[in-house]
C-alpha cells in the first residue's frame, strides 16, 4: 500500500497571498491520513518546492514533513518537478536514504529502481525526474530525440524493466489527453505532449504536474492532483489523499480520501449589495479565498476594502458588466490558457492575412525550445 501525493509547491504564493499556513495544515492533515492507513511508503512525485530558490520557510516545512515520515519509519520515495532545481533537491539524498527517504539523482542516463518487498514478491519503483529532450539527448549521441515523446520514449525503453514483477513508475510530465489547470506551466505549443501507452507494461504510473485528479487512458496510469487548490480555475476540483494498493500481479485498488482545506477557493457573482446581504453570506463560509465578479452597471466606489469587511481573503476582484463586455475586456483564465504557439499564431496570421503553415511553425517551435528550453 502505498500514498500517492504531488505537486506540494511549498512556498507558494497566489495573487500575491503567501499559502504556507494552508500548506503547514494540510500536510498535517494528510499525515493523519497516513496514520490511519498505515502505507508501506509515500510517493510525491515532484514539484517540492514552488520555485527552483525555495524561501526559508518552504525548506523548513518540507523539513518537517520529511523528517515525520521519517520517524515513522515509511520508505519515501521523491522525484523532481519542473518548478525544483533537481541539483538542490537531491542534497542529501545519500544521507537521507539511511532513513528510506530515496530522492531522484539529476539524470545521468541511467535509472536504477529500488525494490521493495511484500507477500506477492518484489514491487520495483522507477524515479523518473523531470526531463526535456536535451536532458536526454546528451546521453544518447547522435539519436533522434527531438521531442518529449522520443526522450520519454528512450529512458523508459533504457529502464529494461521485468514484467514478471510489478513496477512502478514515478514521473513529472505532461501526457496526451490529460486537463491542464491555469496554474500549471504553458507549453510551447503542446510540445511537451507524451503518450501514455509507453508505460503499459507498468503497474502503476504515479503522475506530477496536473493539478486535477485524473487517470491518463488507464486506471493504473494517474494523476493525483495537488492537496490544495491553487487557482480559480480549480475551484470545482475535489481535492485529497489518493491511496493505492498492489496485491499479485494486475491486482490494483485506488481510493481517495478527501481533505478539507484551511480556507476553500470560491467564486461569487452578483450585484454589491445581493453579496453584501446578510442573508447571502450568512450562508458560507466568509474567510474562503474569494473571486468576486460584480455584475453593477456603474463601478462600486472603494469595492475592494468594503467587501473585505466580510470577505476578509478577497484574492480577485473584477466587474462583468455592459461596459466590460463591450470593451471585451479580457480575463485572467483567457490569458492563462494560450500558450506562446497560439500567440505566435494569432499574431502571424494579423500581420500575413494568411496562416502559418507547417514548415514555419516546426521551425518557431524548435527556436521556442531552444530558448526555453535551457
Amino acid at each position: 500500500k502505498f500514498i500517492h501525493l504531488s505537486d506540494l509547491h511549498l512556498g507558494k504564493r497566489v495573487n500575491e497571498i503567501s499559502m504556507i499556513k494552508d500548506q503547514e495544515d494540510i500536510l498535517l492533515k494528510t499525515l493523519g491520513i497516513i496514520d490511519k492507513e498505515q502505507p508501506d511508503c509515500v510517493i510525491i512525485a515532484g514539484d517540492l518546492y514552488d520555485k527552483a530558490i525555495p524561501t526559508a520557510e518552504a525548506v523548513e516545512l518540507c523539513d518537517y514533513f520529511l523528517t515525520a515520515l521519517a520517524n515513522r519509519n515509511l520508505v519515501t520515495f521523491i522525484i523532481s518537478g519542473n518548478h525544483d532545481s533537481p541539483e538542490r533537491v537531491t542534497f542529501g539524498s545519500k544521507i537521507m536514504s539511511t532513513s528510506k527517504i530515496y530522492i531522484s539523482p539529476v539524470y545521468n542516463g541511467n535509472i536504477s529502481p529500488i525494490t521493495l518487498e511484500d507477500e506477492f514478491g518484489s514491487v520495483n519503483f522507477y524515479l523518473l525526474p523531470f526531463l526535456k529532450p536535451q536532458h536526454v539527448r546528451r546521453f544518447y549521441g547522435d539519436e533522434d530525440i527531438s521531442s518529449y515523446q522520443l526522450a520519454m520514449e528512450k529512458v523508459v525503453k533504457n529502464l529494461n524493466i521485468n514484467v514478471e514483477e510489478r513496477n512502478v513508475a514515478i514521473s513529472h510530465q505532461f501526457f496526451t489527453g490529460a486537463q491542464r489547470s491555469d496554474s500549471e506551466d504553458i507549453s510551447i505549443g503542446g510540445s511537451d505532449n507524451i503518450d501514455g501507452t509507453i508505460f503499459d507494461d507498468f503497474d502503476y504510473v504515479a503522475l506530477g504536474h496536473l493539478h486535477k485528479e485524473q487517470k491518463v487512458g488507464q486506471e493504473k496510469i494517474r494523476y493525483c492532483g495537488t492537496l490544495l487548490k491553487y487557482s480559480f480555475s480549480e475551484v470545482n476540483h475535489e481535492k485529497g489523499v489518493t491511496v493505492v494498493e498492489l496485491g499479485a500481479k494486475e491486482e490494483l485498488t485506488i481510493k481517495k480520501i478527501p481533505l478539507t482545506p484551511l480556507h476553500d477557493m470560491k467564486e461569487l457573482k452578483g450585484e454589491y449589495n445581493q453579496l453584501v446581504s446578510r442573508d447571502y453570506y450568512e450562508q458560507m463560509n466568509t474567510n474562503d479565498y474569494m473571486h468576486i465578479t460584480l455584475t453593477d452597471e456603474e463601478d462600486v466606489p472603494e469595492a475592494l476594502g468594503r467587501l473585505r469587511t466580510i470577505y476578509p481573503n478577497i484574492m480577485k476582484l473584477d466587474y462583468d458588466n455592459k461596459r466590460t463586455r463591450e470593451h471585451k475586456e479580457i480575463s485572467n483564465e483567457t490569458v492563462i490558457e494560450k500558450s506562446p504557439m497560439d500567440y505566435l499564431k494569432t499574431f502571424y496570421e494579423l500581420q500575413n492575412n494568411q496562416p502559418i503553415n507547417e514548415e514555419q511553425e516546426t521551425f518557431a517551435l524548435e527556436i521556442m525550445e531552444r530558448l526555453w528550453g535551457k
